[in-house]
């Protein structure tokens, strides 16, 4: 038999519609898009943001107003180094026998504020002395209010036994001072100080005095290798 005929057209197997693309939805702001963030407008999501801005801005200013602060205050006092000498020294013992130093010495400082609007309160005066390196006493100074352009005088006194662990070279140095009747001592000074500004007063600094000192031994008032010389000292702010 033959294939019967098609009455009407023939177009094959139907086709299925296009499948629409899948539209996702975003919410606003999760992909980051239209942040405003400020340090005065918080919004968006970027709080944490917002909140580093404006602290790093606070910080960033109070850093500036008190630069300027203390500049201002810097050219208006003007502040001087305090200046410290050692105007006398009395050594009266002056020997080491079997490792052992003994020691008489008196100082007499003068501490000079030469600042005229500044006063000065040194809480803490700690003087430590030693020989070669070797420290052998520390005794604490009284304590005082030196006030503005004023001149201040200061006794230290040391005097005892120490031992001192000294080697062979330190001790033909001890020996080449015994026959020159003069001893080199070194007396430090270790300063816990406030600073007074009118009715202002700073925090506590501490800076450190360095005396090197070239003392001669005093027998019965009279000095075997000639007179002591005032010495000034080294003021160090640290």
């Amino acid at each position: 038999m033959g294939e019967p005929h098609l009455n009407g057209a023939y177009y094959g197997p139907s086709i299925p519609p296009p499948s629409k693309p899948s539209q996702k939805y975003h919410r606003p702001g999760r992909d980051g898009g239209g942040c405003c963030c400020n340090p005065f407008s918080c919004c968006c999501g970027c709080l944490m943001n917002c909140l580093c801005t404006c602290i790093c801005q606070i910080l960033f200013t109070i850093l500036i107003i008190v630069g300027i602060v203390v500049l201002v205050f810097w050219l208006i006092f003007r502040p001087n180094t305090v200046k410290f000498h050692v105007n006398e020294a009395s050594l009266t013992e002056f020997n080491i026998r079997n490792n052992t130093l003994h020691y008489n010495l008196a100082l007499n400082l003068t501490i000079r504020n030469p600042n005229k609007r500044i006063g000065i309160y040194y809480d803490r005066i700690e003087a430590r002395a030693f020989y070669q390196g070797q420290r052998f006493q520390t005794v604490d100074l009284q304590k005082f209010y030196q006030g503005k352009k004023n001149t201040s005088n200061v006794s230290a006194e040391f005097k005892g036994s120490q031992l001192v662990p000294l080697g062979a070279n330190e001790m033909l140095k001890y020996n080449e001072d015994l026959r020159a009747g003069r001893y080199d001592i070194d007396i430090k000074l270790y300063l816990r100080i406030r600073l007074k500004f009118w009715f202002v007063k700073s925090t506590r600094v501490k800076p450190k005095i360095d005396c090197e000192l070239n003392i001669p031994l005093s027998s019965n008032g009279t000095a075997s290798g000639g007179p002591y010389e005032p010495t000034r000292c080294d003021f160090d702010w640290r």
